[in-house]
């Protein structure tokens, strides 16, 4: 019997057939070809079966049955059989399964290990699928690699401890003296694990953040340095590495929550990210994005947090709709808090009621609610009338109570009050709440000066469309009750009363459940 396929003349043979059927024939005969080979101990070709194996695993098929393989092949001392076996590892074991747990002495031996190459095999696999007891096991080995490595270890052991910590959160103490030292790395891969740990360190421990606030001027240096600094190898569209800036950003964010003194330390640094942040690229917009971020949840001065208002304003103005989204949803939660610098932008706001992303509307359409008061109440409303004439179906029922709500609070009469609430009806009728009818009619029983005018609306309201049953059943109400006023000409000049009308108003009211 020859040797076996090679990995890529599988692939070949895999893409060469022209019907699932064939596919899976190829399939079944190598993966009969390729259990053969893993009943042979002596097997040469141990790792070029499981490398077809995985190939066949991420075509959907089972592979289950080359799991022990990656053991044996974990265990070996050949670099190659090595470097399969921890990747098929990774695909093909996870912490539910028992059998993982049998590779900890491998992994431990091999973070021992004189080669860095190999170190960094075990550690990308200890952080892909450790389970607690193997965390815990192995969390010795991972601290010393922090200490005494190569960047290249050093950056791998960085993330492992951070998948360490989410598994054990009680080893979080083993690592703050480490993630200390490490925030003074000038390694751009190094220090942005490092951020990343102490982020998540003083996730788990908030009392931690106490520790970390003093290294506050290093951490603004860094950011600084990275900002105003050049490295070729991390520029992004004009940008020197956004991802770092974004991770010490949010660690700056965490901080600076509840202590006045770390937000004031750091705000000129926020302002000059804010103004000098390139923002023609999705990098650039990422930075600024994370800056009104950290601007918004730390106590920042008033004029900063006017400044990431303004920024997201900037961002509503962009053809690209991701960045107006997540303007939006930020200024929503900016609504509350800085009112007044969100009123400013309430046309730019508006004009994304007009857009016809569904997601863009819905949120536009809070943030507008939001915004309405006193004084804007006319010129809110009718927008918001026009928006309800187009909107999608989804969200007629959202705009409806919206401007139910709205007009019940800031109405500047009763008149207007009755004539919105009438005009929704018409304009949408079907999508209004169920209290809105029994609302209407006890307004207008209030109202008895309108008596007269609101008879007449209501019957021509209806004569144009009587399939709205929310408008009808307050129609019907008024006219039986202000009938009279129809034919009297009190308010309004006499109408013709449509016996074809009366008699439909008549049929819908007994259909009524």
């Amino acid at each position: 019997m020859g040797p076996p396929l090679k990995l890529h003349e599988l692939i070949r043979a895999i893409r060469c057939v022209k019907t699932q059927n064939e596919e899976r024939e190829v399939i079944q005969r190598e993966c009969a070809d390729i259990r053969s080979s893993f009943r042979d101990e002596d097997s040469l070709y141990r790792g070029r079966s499981l490398a077809k194996l995985l190939y066949v695993h991420m075509l959907g098929y089972p592979a289950h049955f080359g799991q022990m393989e990656c053991l044996k092949l974990i265990a070996s001392s050949k670099f190659t059989d090595k470097r399969i076996g921890y990747l098929g590892a990774m695909m093909l074991l996870d912490e539910r399964q028992d059998a993982h747990l049998l590779i900890t002495n491998s992994m431990k031996r091999d973070l021992e290990h004189s080669s860095p190459v190999v170190q960094g095999l075990a550690l990308c696999t200890l952080a892909c699928l450790g389970s607690t007891e193997m965390c815990r096991d192995l969390a010795g080995e991972v601290e010393h690699l922090l200490q005494n490595s190569t960047g290249h270890v050093k950056k791998k052991a960085v993330l492992c401890a951070v998948h360490i910590i989410r598994k054990v959160p009680e080893l979080v103490e083993m690592f703050v003296p480490v993630s200390e030292e490490l925030l003074g790395e000038k390694r751009h891969g190094v220090l942005y694990g490092a951020v990343l740990l102490v982020t998540e360190i003083c996730r788990r421990q908030p009392e931690a953040c106490k520790r970390f606030r003093k290294l506050l001027p290093l951490l603004l240096q860094k950011l600084r340095q990275v900002m105003s600094g050049y490295s070729p190898d991390h520029v992004v569209s004009g940008v020197t590495d956004p991802f770092l800036q974004v991770r010490l950003l949010r660690l700056l964010k965490i901080l600076g929550q509840n202590d006045e003194s770390v937000c004031d330390a750091m705000s000129d640094l926020l302002a000059q990210v804010s103004t000098c942040t390139d923002t023609q690229s999705n990098a650039g917009n990422s930075v600024l994005y994370e800056t009104v971020l950290t601007i918004v949840d730390t106590k920042s001065a008033s004029g900063l947090r006017v400044l990431a208002v303004n920024i997201l304003g900037r961002f509503l103005l962009s053809s690209d709709k991701n960045i107006r989204y997540v303007a939006l949803t930020s200024l929503n939660r900016l609504v509350q808090s800085d009112y007044a610098a969100v009123q400013r932008h309430r046309g730019t706001i508006v004009e994304c009621l007009r857009q016809t992303d569904t997601s863009l509307n819905k949120k536009a359409l809070e943030l507008c609610f939001a915004l309405v008061n006193e004084t804007n109440i006319l010129p809110m409303m009718k927008e918001l009338q026009r928006f309800l004439q187009t909107c999608p179906l989804e969200l007629k029922q959202q705009c409806t109570s919206g401007i139910f709500l709205c007009a019940e609070r800031f109405s500047p009469s009763t008149r207007w009050h009755i004539d919105t609430i009438m005009g929704t009806l018409v304009t949408a009728g079907e999508s209004v709440r169920d209290d809105a009818v029994s609302h209407l009619i006890h307004l207008i029983s209030g109202a008895s000066e309108l008596h007269g005018y609101i008879v007449h609306r209501l019957f021509l309201a209806v004569s144009k469309d009587i399939g709205q049953q929310p408008l009808v059943q307050v129609a019907a109400w008024c006219i039986g009750e202000y009938g009279e006023l129809l034919i009297s000409g009190s308010s309004e000049e006499p109408v013709k009363v449509s016996f074809d009308i009366t008699e439909q108003i008549h049929d819908i009211i007994l259909k009524l459940p």
